[in-house]
């Protein structure tokens, strides 16, 4: 299982803005590609950050979507409409395997 996490820091001002858009992004990954996103928010520590955070069943999953999403520019313009929200540079993404217990 491959784990992926998507954090990114807010802009002044833009909270709610933010959680709009990222929720749009979840419901556009969902109807798109079957992916399901859950939108986090911190509950300590900076308030002014949000996290999407999603699971593929392993890396093949997980490359078949980001191929496909590279070359959707409805996808590309979402992103650019939503960059106003969040600071330049702020984006972490980071990728995770799943330790079988």
């Amino acid at each position: 299982m491959i784990a992926t996490t998507r954090t990114a820091s807010i802009a002044p001002g833009k909270s709610t803005s933010a959680l709009a858009y990222i929720r749009e992004m979840a419901a556009y990954m969902k109807s798109t590609y079957g992916v399901d996103y859950e939108v986090l928010i911190p509950i300590g520590g900076n308030p002014n950050r949000v996290a999407m955070s999603t699971r593929h069943q392993d890396l093949a999953a997980f490359d078949a979507v980001s191929s496909k999403v590279r070359s959707d520019k409805q996808y590309m313009q979402l992103m650019e409409k939503g960059s106003e929200n969040f600071i330049a540079g702020s984006v972490r993404v980071s990728i995770w395997r799943a330790e079988p217990g």
